[in-house]
């Protein structure tokens, strides 16, 4: 795909976040009821607001573009005929959604069928929104204001600020040992943050986004983001991630480098 079509999906992809969000505020710090889907990782809640997101970006989808494939965390994957496939999580954060947090977003990207190549996050409530596209610049929007986002310059993990979403997700003594060799020689570690660690990568306020155990849907929208800034997504080996599983995220690739020698003597 050349950038003129990228860039069609990017704003399709854009409108369809915007239209989940409408369907999700409505709930937003209301008492709604909450499923708990448990998986390996625990406890896993899952509301209407979810499951509505979700339907309204599904719908759009199949108007648009019915030879498409979707998979989504609510509804499952639907296979096209197509090689392009959507990734959704309608609310990626829906503890803190359900605390009334600003730390959740919709996810939408775009998979060619090799890497995702289209990546959205907007937090309704808050009104702004992360967008990237391979070859392009990542931005921030809120209403008609437009920025630029660029990762900085933090090549040494000693000046560096680490971010994960939850130190459980990190189960195996391996994986702990990981977060370790990562954080502890950090300038400062920070807990929380779901999808928002990612885009503050983007926007130059953290160098170092680590995580383990995470679905496709979870990480898909926030690579092309990332890398449209100036930045690095893989797993702990340096291959792709977009199938979920550990992640390392970085604004500085030589920072990135670093770590992943790092990680590698951790076993």
């Amino acid at each position: 795909m050349n950038g003129t079509e990228l860039d069609v999906y990017l704003e399709f992809a854009c409108a369809m976040a915007l239209a989940a969000g409408e369907a999700i505020l409505p709930h937003f710090r209301e008492i709604i009821a909450v499923e708990d889907k448990r998986n390996f990782m625990g406890y896993d809640p899952v509301t209407v607001a979810d499951r509505a997101a979700e339907d309204v970006i599904r719908a759009a989808i199949k108007r648009a573009y019915p030879d498409h494939g979707i998979h989504g965390e609510e509804h499952g994957r639907e296979v096209g005929t197509s090689p392009l496939t959507w990734v959704i999580d309608p609310i990626d954060g829906t503890k803190s959604f359900i605390l009334g947090q600003h730390h959740w977003g919709v996810l939408i990207a775009l998979h060619d069928g090799t890497r995702p190549v289209v990546g959205v996050v907007h937090q309704p409530f808050v009104g702004e929104t992360f967008l990237g596209r391979t070859g392009g610049k990542a931005q921030w929007r809120r209403g008609d204001a437009r920025r630029t986002l660029r990762t900085r310059h933090c090549a040494r993990i000693e000046d560096a600020i680490v971010t994960t979403t939850d130190p459980r997700q990190f189960r195996t003594p391996a994986e702990q040992a990981a977060l370790a060799a990562v954080s502890a020689p950090a300038r400062f570690l920070r807990y929380g943050g779901d999808c928002y660690c990612y885009t503050q990568v983007a926007m130059g306020f953290v160098d170092v986004v680590i995580e383990s155990g995470l679905q496709p849907y979870d990480v898909q929208a926030l690579m092309p983001v990332i890398e449209a800034a100036g930045g690095v997504v893989t797993n702990w080996t340096g291959g792709n991630c977009d199938q979920g599983g550990p992640v390392l995220a970085c604004g500085d690739p030589a920072l990135h480098a670093a770590l992943l020698a790092r990680l590698a003597t951790v076993g």
